[in-house]
């Protein structure tokens, strides 16, 4: 049997609705994209939605629709994927790292007020997994020191707060979503803004296509004009009507494909919660996850990889911390000793596959050789 990590539910739906958009004769960023974004934003409930190419993108221009500046500091959890502290070095600002709690891998709120100083801009929590870091506390310490919040979310659709979907909390400046292949809702490359503040959303959407005062579907439609004018130094960052057709149709299936994972997280759950020698995920009562990920924790995580590789298991391990990265090592002079934690974690953890068409024999194949090599 060969089980990959993941693999994206695509069906003939989603192929349908990208040959509607390429028979359409729009192909980059038109009217199937703004029927994505007014749906996306009526799913999430939030005052705005503004795709773009990528979650790095959207990371990108959510910290330039609050002025970020150089010199500025953004806290972050260590535990993440490279971009959320790339995007911060484009202002040549600094990433300052957090260490995460061990239970949830999100950051330890406990550590944040250490971190900041007279140069701290914004926090940016990222919901590991899916999971929502710990907001009302991160809140609190955001309004006592009047600082921004941007949530890296690329994990969290559909996932909730105290019953209210990620994306819409109203203490949050902007969230940021990734439609990448990999991703709970996929496009195969893209991403999404989400806020209620219309500032912020106007910057985004300026920036996202080269600073130009009107989009393409402004100026190549007959209600346009082709006189425009470049009112920001701005990125290319659009997403194409291709992308948002098949992005519809991955929407309206959220909540079954969220269920379809959850069913199979907790078929891992119950063969796995009595062996001592496993460390399950710990999802907290008021907040529910998209189970993007299923992470365990055991010892021995890379010979157990090597030999499920070997039985046509794919794996992963999400993340190597940033600290541990070379360049960010060189730049920043991250000490591994001031993330015990993260550390830890990083050393047993192990992903294991959770996609939505995993057949019952594929999940009990993986229960089985786990449970054997553990």
């Amino acid at each position: 049997m060969n089980i990959p990590f993941h693999k994206t539910h695509t069906t003939q739906e989603e192929i349908d609705s990208a040959i509607e958009a390429i028979k359409s004769g729009w192909l980059t960023m038109g009217p199937k994209t703004v029927e994505f974004e007014n749906r996306f934003k009526e799913y999430i409930g939030s005052r705005e939605a503004i795709s773009l190419n990528s979650a790095t993108a959207s990371l990108h221009l959510a910290l330039k629709a609050i002025r970020l500046q150089r010199g500025d500091e953004v806290i972050l959890p260590t535990n993440t994927f490279v971009a959320t502290a790339e995007v911060v070095t484009y202002f040549d600002a600094t990433p300052i790292l957090c260490d995460i709690e061990e239970n949830t891998h999100n950051i330890d709120v406990s550590k944040i007020e250490a971190l900041i100083t007279d140069k701290t801009k914004a926090i940016i929590p990222v919901h590991f997994a899916g999971q929502p870091c710990d907001m009302n506390e991160i809140y609190e310490i955001a309004k006592k020191y009047n600082l921004k919040i941007i949530e890296d979310s690329a994990h969290a659709i559909p996932s909730s707060y105290k019953g209210v979907k990620i994306g819409n909390l109203s203490g949050t400046d902007i969230t940021c979503f990734s439609f990448y292949a990999t991703k709970t809702l996929s496009t195969g490359e893209g991403g999404m803004a989400t806020t209620n503040n219309p500032n912020y959303a106007k910057s985004i959407k300026i920036n996202r296509l080269h600073g130009i005062s009107k989009d393409a579907w402004d100026r190549y439609t007959t209600k346009g004009a082709w006189r425009y004018d470049i009112v920001d130094n701005g990125n290319k960052y659009n997403t194409t009507d291709i992308n948002s057709a098949i992005g519809m149709v991955q929407l309206k299936k959220q909540d079954i494909l969220r269920e379809k994972r959850a069913k199979i997280a907790q078929k891992y759950i119950n063969a796995f919660r009595d062996n001592p020698k496993i460390v399950l995920p710990f999802i907290k009562e008021d907040r529910t996850t998209s189970w993007h990920l299923f992470v365990i924790k055991i010892d021995n995580r890379d010979d157990i990889i090597e030999e499920l590789k070997q039985r046509g298991i794919g794996c992963s391990v999400h993340f190597i911390p940033i600290h541990k990265h070379t360049y960010y090592k060189n730049r920043y002079g991250y000490k591994d000793e001031d993330y015990p934690v993260a550390n830890r974690v990083f050393e047993k953890s192990l992903s294991l596959p959770i996609y939505p068409d995993m057949s019952e024999e594929e999940v009990e194949f993986v229960i089985k050789n786990i449970e054997e090599l553990v």
